[in-house]
C-alpha cells in the first residue's frame, strides 16, 4: 500500500513567524495527494518536504483569508510548468469563486488545462466517492468557510487459519471475496466465517471556525482530526470573536467525537515558542488520545488500521 500521512507545509496563523510558515498541508492517500489550504510560501515548503506538484490530486480550500490562499498561483503554476498531466480536482466556497479566479490566474504563465474546479455551496457538499469518500461541510467563520471529511469505504481482512480449516485456497479464495460464499466439498463456506470487517480510515480537516454542529459532524469518529487551534484557553473570548478555536475547544471536540489522533495546528503569532507546551497540555488535559502538536516539515502517519469481528 502506498503512503498515508499528513505533511505539514505550514502550521501559523494569519502572521507567519521565523519557524512556521503559512498554512499548508498534504494528505498522501495510496498514490492519491490533497493540499488543503496552501498560503502563501506552500511551493517553497514542498521542496523542502520533498514533495512535488506531480503529488497533487486535489487543492481544497476552507476559505478566502490570505493565510489559507495565497499558494494558490505558485501551486497552479507549478502545475503547469511540471507538465503535470492527471487532473487536479479545486474544491473551494462557492461565494469566493471571484478569488479563486483571480489567484487561479495571478499572473502571466503557460496555463494548464488540468484543473476541475469543483465550488462547493450549501451546508453540505459531496465532492466524490472514488477512491474514497469527499465531504464538505459549512463551518462558522466571519467569511464562508467548510471543513472537509475523507472516508475510505469498509473492506474485509481475511483470516488465512479460517481460510485453511475450511479447505478453502487458490482461486477459491478470490471467488470468494466476490461472491461472499463458495462452495468446497458439498459445503458453502461464507465470507464471514473466514473474514473480520476492516473499517475504512477516516480524517477530517477543519481550519478556521467557532464551535459548531459543522465540526462535530465533521470529526465523528475519525481516525485522525486535523483542527485549529489558534488560541489558548484564557483567550477564549478573543477566539470566539475573531471566529476560532482554543486548543481546549479543539481537544473537546475530538474527545466528544471518538477521535484517535488529535493534530493540532494554525498557532497564532501572539504565543513564543516556549508556549508551545501550554497547547499540548491544555489540549492533554481535556483528551486522553494521541495528541500531536505539529511543526513545519513533520509527517503525521494515520493511525495502524482498526480491525474487528465481522
Amino acid at each position: 500500500m502506498s503512503a498515508r500521512d499528513l505533511i505539514v507545509l505550514g502550521s501559523a496563523s494569519a502572521v507567519p513567524t521565523k519557524s512556521r510558515n503559512h498554512n499548508g498541508y498534504l494528505l498522501r492517500w495510496d498514490g492519491q495527494g490533497l493540499l488543503f489550504d496552501p498560503g502563501e510560501g506552500t511551493q517553497r515548503q514542498m521542496s523542502l518536504a520533498g514533495v512535488s506538484a506531480s503529488d497533487i490530486t486535489w487543492i481544497c480550500v476552507t476559505h478566502f483569508h490570505g493565510d489559507h490562499c495565497l499558494g494558490v498561483p505558485g501551486i497552479v503554476q507549478r502545475i503547469a510548468r511540471d507538465g503535470v498531466e492527471h487532473p487536479v480536482h479545486a474544491a473551494f466556497p462557492a461565494s469566493g469563486a471571484h478569488y479563486w479566479e483571480r489567484l487561479r490566474r495571478a499572473s502571466a504563465f503557460h496555463d494548464t488545462e488540468v484543473i476541475r474546479e469543483r465550488p462547493v455551496s450549501g451546508d453540505r457538499a459531496l465532492l466524490t466517492e472514488e477512491p474514497f469518500t469527499l465531504r464538505a461541510r459549512r463551518l462558522s467563520h466571519p467569511v464562508e468557510a467548510y471543513g472537509y471529511r475523507l472516508e475510505e469505504p469498509d473492506g474485509v481482512t481475511m483470516l488465512p487459519a479460517e481460510l485453511a480449516a475450511r479447505g478453502v485456497h487458490g482461486p477459491l479464495v478470490r471467488r470468494l471475496q466476490r461472491d461472499g460464499q463458495v462452495a468446497v466439498d458439498g459445503r458453502t463456506v461464507t465470507l464471514e466465517e473466514c473474514s473480520t470487517r476492516r473499517p475504512g480510515q477516516k480524517v477530517a480537516f477543519v481550519m478556521d471556525t467557532r464551535l459548531c454542529d459543522g465540526v462535530q459532524e465533521l470529526a465523528a469518529g475519525v481516525d485522525m482530526l486535523v483542527i485549529e487551534s489558534t488560541f489558548l484557553n484564557e483567550d477564549t473570548a478573543l477566539a470566539a470573536e475573531y471566529g476560532h478555536l482554543t486548543s481546549a475547544q479543539a481537544a473537546q471536540v475530538a474527545a466528544d467525537a471518538g477521535v484517535r489522533h488529535l493534530v493540532l495546528t494554525h498557532f497564532s503569532e501572539r504565543y513564543k515558542s516556549d508556549d508551545e507546551h501550554r497547547f499540548q497540555d491544555e489540549a492533554a488535559a481535556v483528551f486522553d488520545g494521541e495528541v500531536t502538536l505539529v511543526h513545519d516539515l513533520e509527517r503525521v502517519p494515520m493511525p495502524q488500521r482498526r480491525t474487528m469481528r465481522a
